[in-house]
């Protein structure tokens, strides 16, 4: 229930990071034609782009609470990390445009509406910050990477503010597109390490945190355990983690001794977070085909 429960919040604050963003863009493509800014207008589009990107996080982010069927064995926890790899990509590309848009700005530098930029800076902070806020600290990749999404909206208000400040007391055009250019970087680094996360888990690479030889050695000292093999470890969605192994025993072994030794390896595969976990028991003679 608990599980549920805290997919049931997730899905909750993606929902409100949705509305707000979408409410404030509309708002801001407004403010943009007011104060004939074309920063403010380029990020309102950014904006209503970071809506889809959420929509799409809401939507894979509410698949991925439905239980296991005929189509998913496993359950549609995958589809959180779809959402992750949807949002990430779509950041990669709002960043490079930003970017395309940011430097020519450095040679043709323009003096924008700074009173207007100012308020509009104000409330993109308090709108985008309450949004980053509830989704700060996520336990999903999804999560993660919308946060991020927020985090870039934040940061890039945090510029305008500044930079409009700045250029309403001096002539210094060239200021929005040096902050902007440092925002774009800083966001990139932190999205390709989303991105290389999000496709490692789609890949079924091993999560970084188990150490499958130490935990195939302690498997081995179980009592009644001869040796192990074919071990594999992935995670369903970052968080999920699933483990097969098999088992070599004595022949003589019963299903009561089978039984206990079973026990006590998945209760050591909990231990190291490992939430399901598959053993298959084989004797020495057996042989192991798919090995």
């Amino acid at each position: 229930m608990g599980h549920h429960h805290g997919h049931d919040h997730s899905v909750g604050k993606i929902r409100l990071a949705f509305f707000i963003n979408l409410a404030f863009s509309i708002i801001e493509l407004i403010g943009g034609l007011y104060t004939n800014s074309i920063a403010i207008m380029t990020d309102a589009l950014h904006d209503l782009g970071d809506c889809m990107s959420l929509g799409v996080s809401w939507y894979f982010q509410n698949i991925s609470h439905k239980q296991q069927d005929r189509k998913f064995s496993y359950g549609y926890g995958r589809f959180s990390v779809l959402g992750a790899l949807v949002n990430s990509i779509v950041l990669t590309v709002g960043s490079i445009y930003i970017l395309s848009e940011t430097i020519p700005r450095f040679f043709n530098p323009e003096m924008p509406n700074t009173t207007g930029m100012i308020y509009f800076a104000i409330g993109g902070i308090f709108a985008n910050g309450l949004s980053a806020w509830k989704l700060h600290g996520g336990a999903s990749l999804n999560e993660r990477a919308v946060y991020l999404h927020l985090l870039e909206d934040v940061l890039g208000w945090v510029a305008t503010l500044i930079g409009a400040i700045i250029m309403y007391y001096w002539d210094v055009p060239w200021v929005d597109p040096l902050l902007a250019l440092g925002i774009a970087v800083f966001i990139l680094f932190n999205v390709g390490k989303n991105l290389k996360e999000a496709l490692k888990i789609l890949l079924q690479a091993t999560p970084k945190n188990i150490d499958t030889k130490d935990l195939e050695a302690d498997l081995k000292k179980l009592k009644g355990v001869l040796d192990t093999h074919d071990c594999h470890l992935w995670s369903l969605d970052g968080q999920w983690n699933i483990f097969t192994i098999h088992f070599v025993v004595d022949d003589s072994k019963t299903m009561e001794a089978l039984a206990q030794i079973k026990k006590e390896a998945k209760a050591l595969c909990q231990d190291r977070g490992i939430d399901h976990v598959t053993i298959e028991f084989e004797t020495k003679e057996e042989s192991c085909d798919p090995c």
